[in-house]
């Protein structure tokens, strides 16, 4: 199989096309204290009013398409100390070709210790189990519960190896499938009613490459499916921000988890340390979990010129931007509601867990962004600020004092700012 380093990266390339087309040192910011009032646009945090439970984020490694990562690289992507990035999820291929198994323990192994939860995903099962129909691959019928074997396998290989799998997924956009295996959404729903029952992990289900609803609802309105899945996961290429909210999952999901399992956002073929360019990064962390209430977001390759980690294994702008919710907004924390737009470009979201309260401000205008927060419920206290910029990568800034829970803080020009209220 041609590696996906070149599927999704080379300049006329099936999946470039589908991908791109559908889808320091610098002053610190300046507390806005004296802003009139009415000049401060105003944002309410409300921490009583509780909404999604946030697992995670965190992205790909894949070691037989590109070089797994170093040492040093495991702990600035999965170590939450100054200049790492804070994941906590890990995703890893389950290789149909089980000589490479071994290839993805070192990295899932460190990142477990670290904490983060690893899930895998298959791109194809082994060629024994497939035929070919006018359709390209597909698993053969009468392998399912051979192939659900396959997957207890990798499942079991990986626990010998000190990794228990959080999850584990039945197929790689199944949707998007011309160098992968295909599924259609009944035969998805055929396999998690019949065989995923005997899966020894939880499974994820459909991933479909860009949130179609079509693959999804089947899987919601089939009890018995349902049953037999624990993680309603997919892939955000080129899904527009109206096509986030999912009413089927909020009515018939109840119990289960809704993963955003890859992106990347907005193209593989700028360097993910252009600026303002890298904001949107941000903004599309916040439409997901805003917006798609999703409780996990996660990358594709973790280290790559376009990724959160730069190929010398630093943290980039979109690094820096992911880095702004990863390293504070802890699994088990809880989004809760805030006023998400205040202003034209302008979004924040907030989370909580305890006594301790997230806000995460985006600011995408050229000039800057004067808000008045109130946090409902909250007394006097202080907000520890982070700051990224055209010039300043999470830099530590001037302490908010808030006094019964009202403060008024600036966004500069072109930024995004997280707010940490303890």
């Amino acid at each position: 199989m041609t590696p996906r380093r070149n599927q999704s990266e080379i300049a006329g390339s099936p999946l470039l096309n589908r991908r791109t087309v559908l889808a320091a040192s610098a002053a610190l910011p300046v507390l806005a204290v004296g802003t009139p009032a009415a000049a401060a646009t105003a944002v309410v945090v409300e921490p009583s009013n509780v909404q999604q439970t946030i697992l995670g984020f965190g992205g790909m490694n894949h070691t037989v398409w590109i070089s797994d990562l170093t040492a040093a690289q495991r702990e600035t992507a999965f170590g939450n100390g100054t200049g790492q990035l804070g994941f906590t999820v890990l995703r890893i291929p389950v290789h149909e070709d089980r000589n490479n198994w071994s290839r993805e323990v070192a990295t899932a192994r460190r990142a477990s210790e670290l904490g983060a939860k690893v899930i895998a995903s298959p791109w194809n099962p082994p060629a024994s189990m497939t035929e070919s129909f006018s359709g390209g691959k597909r698993l053969r019928y009468n392998a399912y519960g051979t192939y659900a074997q396959h997957l207890n396998d990798f499942t079991a290989f990986m626990a010998n190896n000190g990794v228990n799998l959080y999850g584990i997924s039945v197929q790689n956009e199944p949707d998007y499938a011309q160098q992968w295996t295909a599924w259609t959404a009944s035969e998805i729903v055929k396999f998690l009613r019949e065989n995923a029952g005997t899966i020894s992990t939880r499974v994820i289900a459909p991933e479909s490459f860009q949130y179609r609803k079509n693959l999804s609802d089947p899987i919601l309105n089939d009890a018995t499916a349902l049953a037999n899945v624990d993680i309603i996961g997919t892939h955000l290429y080129g899904t527009s921000f109206a096509d986030l909210p999912y009413p089927l999952f909020q009515q018939k999901g109840g119990g289960k988890e809704l993963w955003m399992t890859e992106v990347y956002y907005p193209n593989s073929t700028d360097s993910a340390d252009l600026w303002p360019q890298a904001l949107d990064v941000g903004e599309h962390i916040h439409r997901a979990l805003v917006d798609g209430r999703f409780q996990t977001y996660v990358w594709w390759y973790i280290r790559r010129s376009y990724g959160p980690m730069r190929e010398d294994g630093q943290i980039s702008k979109r690094g820096a931007c992911m880095a702004h919710f990863s390293k504070w907004v802890r699994p088990g924390f809880s989004r809760i509601t805030a006023t998400a737009n205040p202003q034209a470009n302008v979004y924040v979201s907030a989370f909580k867990s305890g006594a301790r309260i997230v806000v995460v401000a985006i600011n995408k205008n050229t000039s800057a962004a004067d808000l008045a927060f109130t946090l409902r419920d909250t007394g006097s206290s202080t907000a520890q600020t982070w700051l990224t910029n055209a010039s300043a990568n999470l830099a530590r800034s001037t302490d908010v004092t808030i006094s019964n829970g009202a403060f008024n803080a600036q966004l500069p020009a072109r930024s995004i700012r997280t707010f940490v209220v303890n």
